[in-house]
Order: C-alpha cells, then sequence, then structure tokens
C-alpha cells in the first residue's frame, strides 16, 4: 500500500488532474451509456409492442379470426413480411395460413389469453429461425390471437447502438483527458511561478515579488505570498539598516576608548613624558564613561533585535507600581530636575520589567532636555474603561514639527541632538514594549512648552 502511495506520488499533479477527469468521464460515459441503451431498448419494444397489439386487436376483429379464413390468407396482408399469425384454441390447437410452419412460437402465456385468463400477453420468445416478438389478444370465446413478428432488425439497431455508444463514449474520454491536462496547464500556472518563484528564493535570495493575473483563488495565494516576499524584504532591511546603525552608532566610543586606552598606554612606556594625575584621572573616568555607554547601547540593540510577538499571555501589572519604581531610578539619575507625579491605578497583563524600562526612557528623555530646576510632568490618564495614557512632558525647547513623526525609530536623533548623550535607541525601545502589549506611542508638544512623549496601554481600573 504504502508503495502504491509512492507511485501515485511521482506522477505529476497535472497528470493526476488529466487522470482523473478521464475517470470521471469514463464513469459518466458508462452510466449515460447504459441509461441510454436501457432507455432506447424498452422504448423501441414498447413502440414494437404497441404495433402488434394494434394490429392483432384490428386482425381480430376481422374475418381473420375465422379459422377458416385464416388459414387461405397470408400474413403478408398486415402489411410485414417477417410476421407470423396463428388462431390458438383454448385446448392448445393452432391454425395458421401456412400451416405449423409458419406459426409464430406458442405457450402457456398464449394459452392463458386464449382461456380468457388475462386480456393480452406479450413476450420475447426464441424459435428455430430466429427470436420473435410475441402477442396475443383475444378472439372471441376460448380463443387467442397470435402475432409474432422476428426481432432481428431491432436487434441489430441495438446493437449498432451498443457499439456506438461505447465508441463515442471512448471518444469522450479522451478528449476529456486531453482537455483535464489542458485545464491544469492553465490552472497550474500561477502554482508554476510561485513554484518557480520560491526556488529562486531560495537560490539566490530575490525578494523581487511575482507578477499577479486574475483574481481567483491562484491569483490570491500569489498576493499572499508577495505579501509573505514583501515581510521578508522589510525583516532583511531592518536588519540590515539596524546593523549598519549599530556599527555606525558604536564606531564613535570604540574610537574614543581606543585613543584614550593608547595614550594611556604610551604614558606608561620608557622614557615618555609624564602624564599628570588629574589627567589620568579624567582619561579613566572617560574611559569608564565609554566603556557604560558601550554596555548600554549593546543591551539596547540586543532588546531591539528581539522580534517577539505580540503579548499574548503574561502576569497581571501593577501599572502604578512600574511608575513608581521608574521614577526613583530616575530621580537617582537625574538629581537637578524635579518630577511632578499624577498617578491612576491601573492593572494590565504584560511584562513588568519591559514596562518599567520603557516608563524609564521616557522619564530619562524628558530629563535629558530638561535645564536644571525644571520640572517633568508624568500623568497617567484614563480615557476610557479600557484604555489609559501616560504622558511625559518636559521643560526643554520641544520637537521640530518635521521631527514628530520620526522620534521613536531607532537611532533617530534629531539635529539639535546630535551633541547629546544617548545612543538614539531609548524612544525605539518605549515604541517596540508598546507594540508587544498592543498599545501605540506618539510625539507632540506640551502645554509647558516642551517636548510630549505619549504611552498609550490597554488595561482596566482594578476593582475595590
Amino acid at each position: 500500500m504504502h508503495g502504491r502511495f509512492e507511485t501515485v506520488d511521482r506522477i505529476s499533479l497535472r497528470a493526476r488532474i488529466g487522470i482523473l477527469a478521464a475517470l470521471v468521464a469514463a464513469g459518466a460515459v458508462v452510466l449515460v451509456s447504459a441509461a441510454a441503451f436501457i432507455t432506447v431498448r424498452a422504448n423501441i419494444l414498447e413502440t414494437l409492442d404497441d404495433n402488434l397489439l394494434q394490429r392483432a386487436y384490428a386482425a381480430a376483429q376481422s374475418e381473420l379470426a375465422d379459422p377458416q379464413s385464416l388459414a387461405t390468407i397470408p400474413p403478408e396482408v398486415l402489411g410485414a413480411g417477417d410476421i407470423r399469425i396463428a388462431l390458438l384454441s383454448a385446448n392448445g390447437v393452432a391454425r395458421s395460413a401456412e400451416g405449423a410452419a409458419s406459426a409464430p412460437p406458442l405457450g402457456d402465456t398464449e394459452l392463458a389469453v386464449a382461456r380468457g385468463e388475462v386480456p393480452y400477453s406479450a413476450r420475447t420468445a426464441d424459435a428455430s429461425d430466429g427470436t420473435y416478438r410475441v402477442v396475443a389478444v383475444r378472439a372471441g370465446s376460448g380463443r387467442a390471437l397470435v402475432i409474432g413478428q422476428r426481432l432481428e432488425p431491432t436487434q441489430q439497431v441495438l446493437t449498432k447502438l451498443g457499439v456506438a455508444l461505447p465508441t463515442v463514449g471512448g471518444i469522450g474520454v479522451i478528449l476529456a483527458a486531453l482537455a483535464g491536462v489542458a485545464v491544469a496547464r492553465a490552472g497550474l500556472r500561477p502554482v508554476q511561478r510561485l513554484t518557480s518563484a520560491t526556488e529562486r528564493v531560495a537560490a539566490t535570495g530575490d525578494l523581487r515579488p511575482i507578477h499577479v493575473s486574475g483574481s481567483d483563488e491562484l491569483a490570491r495565494l500569489t498576493h499572499s505570498f508577495n505579501e509573505m516576499l514583501g515581510a521578508l524584504a522589510a525583516s532583511q532591511e531592518q536588519q540590515r539598516r539596524l546593523v549598519a546603525d549599530a556599527g555606525h552608532e558604536l564606531r564613535t566610543p570604540l574610537t574614543s576608548l581606543r585613543t584614550n586606552l593608547e595614550l594611556l598606554a604610551a604614558a606608561d612606556q620608557p622614557g615618555a613624558p609624564t602624564l599628570p594625575e588629574s589627567d589620568r584621572a579624567e582619561i579613566l573616568d572617560d574611559v569608564r564613561a565609554q566603556v557604560a555607554e558601550l554596555s548600554q547601547l549593546v543591551g539596547d540593540l540586543v532588546e531591539l533585535a528581539r522580534e517577539d510577538p505580540p503579548m499574548v499571555v503574561a502576569e497581571p501589572v501593577e501599572l502604578t507600581d512600574v511608575v513608581e519604581r521608574a521614577l526613583e531610578r530616575a530621580r537617582r539619575r537625574a538629581v537637578d530636575v524635579e518630577f511632578a507625579v499624577m498617578l491612576t491605578p491601573w492593572t494590565l497583563i504584560g511584562d513588568a520589567t519591559a514596562l518599567e524600562r520603557a516608563v524609564l526612557n521616557l522619564l530619562d528623555n524628558a530629563a535629558k532636555w530638561s535645564p536644571p530646576g525644571a520640572t517633568v510632568r508624568i500623568q497617567m490618564i484614563q480615557v476610557d474603561d479600557w484604555t489609559i495614557v501616560i504622558e511625559v512632558a518636559d521643560a526643554g525647547p520641544g520637537i521640530e514639527e518635521q521631527d514628530l513623526p520620526r522620534v521613536f525609530d531607532r537611532f533617530y536623533r534629531a539635529d539639535g541632538a546630535r551633541t547629546m548623550p544617548g545612543s538614539g535607541l531609548g524612544l525605539a525601545i518605549v515604541k517596540q514594549v508598546a507594540g508587544r502589549h498592543g498599545g501605540a506611542v506618539w510625539a507632540g508638544r506640551a502645554p509647558e512648552g516642551g517636548a510630549l512623549l505619549a504611552l498609550r496601554l490597554p488595561g482596566r481600573r482594578p476593582l475595590g
């Protein structure tokens, strides 16, 4: 059985469709031919019986029903030379125009008519010279007029029909098989294009879309495949840009770190000028800051490189606790900035660590842009029963109109931010965390005059 399935699998889909079409056509031909043959045969015999019965009734009401007249009148008077006629008595005695040799086949069926048991009969009977269709009608008391007609012409017609139907059916099967192959070739052309495209992608990595024609199921499949290719190309481009941007961002701190280390190493060489302790301490501070910057940058890159799906199942999170923990860390980092906090109890299902990092990045960004002594406002605003927005507003110069749509992009830094510390990844992480939790982010201008960054999250207000 397993070998049989392997044999079928080796046959192409086009050939299988052609074979299936031929089998279906063959089944239909067999059924139609059998039904047509049976119907035609029944109609021919019915017409023949009606004709013979009509002649028999006409003869029974004429002088042929008299035995003496019957003996002198040949059967040709009934309009057919292949007819035999006889008058059968209830006692089994039969008379015909030319004697027993010209009598039709007789039997119990005809005797039953002569005895008055049935009004008429019709049957097929064999004789020495062939097969006859025999009918009998009553011809007075105790007698039956029996007429028989040879079935050879009728059988010839049925034989020709029996040959013609399979012949025409066989031609139909062949045409159906050819049509099935042609339809399969035309219908599977998009599948062949998909196959070629898949092989091309596997061999060359070329992600160009496939030409789509029509609007059938295969066209929709091609559209879906093109969407998959587009998503794959976008992912590759995103990864390429991430690597390129990461290399660009890493180059500056690495170059500075190498320069400082080379300076320290050169100062320790024999005969080299002595490096003042203040300068050495300053260089070491720079090295530590650069190592911390690299560590932060690598951590952000690892976080952004994750392609996790949107959060579906996680732990319940009290968002106010998350914001308070992020505030504690932000206050330790920005001691010269005040934070005005307005919290709203809120619960959601998510990742508390990721949410805390997102809120902390918003606070760090606001503190970085706020001058010393300024106040950063963080406010939780309930939009409806299932949505809350965390707004963080700083007291800085604000964001230029052309930069608002891009502040959450990876490595994007506005012209005024290029001299500020940071890697350009903090807000991108906020956007990623929001997306994983089914939320969103946006930027605008705060009433205080600075930048306003908002994080929208789902959830609900805790009960009680």
